[in-house]
């Protein structure tokens, strides 16, 4: 069971997925920091400075002691993090786009392979010994 095992783990496949699975959790966090760092500022920028990491509904304030320390949480609905995980997957997506279409057109296209000249047919394979059996009787 155990050879099955390592013989399961060295196949390409599992190696190729998981390579992939490690640069993509590398991908997601340079995506991320692009996003959190460059973009969503810029976007903000252009709505008036507003971060939307920031807006939310709050349901209930939070209630806090005498001393200042919190005793109740604040509950709110986060949707500017919403908006961030929408505009984070719009340029995940896109960036996949770009590298998928750069793989496609780095690989080299298939020629049409030539038609391979089909032979006789059973009717034409009949005929031919008919005539040849016609001809050998003569």
């Amino acid at each position: 069971m155990l050879k099955e095992f390592r013989d399961f783990i060295m196949t390409g496949n599992v190696i190729d997925l998981a390579v992939a699975v490690i640069l993509a959790g590398a991908v997601g966090m340079v995506v991320t920091g692009f996003t959190n760092d460059i973009m969503m500022p810029i976007v903000g920028h252009f709505v008036g400075g507003v971060d939307f990491a920031d807006l939310k509904i709050v349901l209930s304030e939070a209630e806090l002691g005498l001393d200042g320390a919190v005793l109740e949480p604040e509950n709110a609905i986060m949707w500017g993090k919403w908006v961030n995980a929408i505009i984070n997957l719009i340029i995940v997506g896109f960036v996949l786009f770009l590298i998928v279409k750069a793989y496609n057109s780095t690989k080299k296209k298939e020629e049409p392979k030539p038609e391979t000249p089909k032979g006789p047919t059973q009717e034409e394979l009949l005929i031919e010994i008919r005539d040849e059996l016609k001809r050998q009787n003569r």
